[in-house]
């Protein structure tokens, strides 16, 4: 059974005990978008650094473990080269990058690396053993360093490999990210300060509906946007023009609807196409034409939605108003975040778009968490823990390695 919240019994990096000169694999989740060879976003690489410099103070040689994108075997284009190259930036010294992930080259470069330098071993992906959960890959991982740490919080909901195998094989601990954000999770979890109001927006109601369900037993409101607003508007029994509706779950949205907490947008902004050049107009959001598409929040719905975050004690904001990355359809969603980023309450946002939407418009300070993990953030909150965090506990009730 899960914790009531789920920060209870991890292990700290202060548990691995003294490190001086002992090899550390610390599971990152720097997964993060790269362009022209260049990371673009790289809220993940920072958000990083608190546990890599504490190890680095503390003398230990580091070696930085990740998976980028979604490779089919070994392909260039996933390299981590480019993460290693603002990873270095930000921490001042060389991070060069072992041309595997495991194998002799790996474990000589780990042999000799010196107390306090850092090293990556190539995309954790480029190895099947990885996404498939294969003992020896996390046996081949962990042979060559003393300690662990996971601060993969957004790769934690995955039973992988990397994340679920070191802790049963060398002493574990979360660092300081993994920490930071099961504890803010954790607090809509344990017991959020009432009211406490759920915002949630993005494309499928389908990848939500555990949560919703979940989260309707501990908020006092939750407020629907985005794409899947539309499926909700079906249950009411609207029609919803061209929009984008999942047929197979406006029984589900009728059911959620009957708790009497799910509020839906009362207007919204339609066009005929998903373009950046598209004449936007604002209708009743019972009265969707035929044809058009409906792609953000209206004003009126904005507004209220807005008057409602600015009373709440607890805040948890997931997924965009609207398709904000077009001009036309991104009031809605710059609304929210304004609103969160107002409100005197404890905020969280979850991650995914809704933190690049708040580093975009220069909110994300003032925000009390931004998540680095917008499918772990759910899951976590839909199922009260996630298998990597299961497997530090594991590793701590043990002692350290099985």
């Amino acid at each position: 059974m899960a914790p009531r919240n789920p920060a209870e019994g991890l292990p700290r990096l202060e548990d691995l005990g003294r490190l001086h000169e002992r090899r550390v694999l610390v599971r990152a989740d720097l997964n993060t978008p790269i362009a022209d060879g260049r990371v673009g976003d790289d809220l993940r690489i920072t958000a990083s650094l608190p546990t890599l410099r504490w190890l680095r103070e503390h003398r230990a040689a580091v070696v930085v473990c990740t998976h980028l994108g979604r490779p089919r075997g070994v392909d260039p284009a996933f390299s981590v080269a480019p993460v290693a190259a603002c990873l270095a930036e930000h921490l001042g010294v060389a991070v060069p990058v072992a041309p595997e992930v495991v194998g002799p080259e790996a474990v000589s470069m780990i042999a000799s690396l010196g107390a306090g330098e850092v090293m990556m071993l190539e995309n954790l992906r480029f190895h099947p053993g990885e996404t498939e959960n294969l003992p020896g890959f996390a046996i081949s991982l962990c042979a060559p360093v003393d300690a662990y740490v996971n601060d993969a919080f957004g790769a934690s909901h995955r039973a992988h490999a990397s994340v679920v195998g070191p802790p049963r094989i060398l002493p574990s601990a979360a660092g300081r990210l993994l920490h930071a954000e099961v504890e803010a999770l954790g607090t809509l979890l344990a017991g959020p300060d009432r009211p406490f109001v759920v915002v949630l927006g993005g494309a499928k109601v389908s990848d939500k509906l555990g949560v919703i369900a979940s989260l309707l037993e501990r908020a006092d409101a939750l407020l629907v946007g985005g794409a899947m607003a539309f499926t909700f508007l079906a249950a009411r029994g609207h029609g919803v023009g061209a929009s984008v509706v999942e047929p197979e779950r406006v029984d589900d949205c009728r059911r959620l609807l009957a708790s009497g907490r799910v509020r839906l947008p009362s207007d919204v902004v339609i066009a005929e196409a998903a373009s950046a050049t598209a004449e936007p107009r604002v209708v009743a959001a019972a009265e969707i034409p035929e044809g058009w598409l409906g792609l953000d929040i209206g004003p009126a719905t904005a507004a209220a939605y807005a008057t409602e975050i600015a009373t709440a004690a607890t805040v948890l904001w997931n997924g965009p108003m609207g398709m904000f990355e077009l001009e036309p359809f991104a009031a809605g969603t710059r609304a929210v975040a304004e609103a969160v980023a107002a409100c005197p309450g404890f905020t969280v946002v979850g991650g995914g778009d809704s933190a690049a939407a708040v580093r975009r418009m220069g909110l994300d300070d003032r925000i009390d968490h931004v998540s680095t993990g917008g499918g772990a953030s759910l899951e976590l909150l839909e199922h009260g823990d996630l298998p990597g965090l299961e497997a530090l506990r594991a590793s701590a009730a043990r002692g350290g390695a099985a």
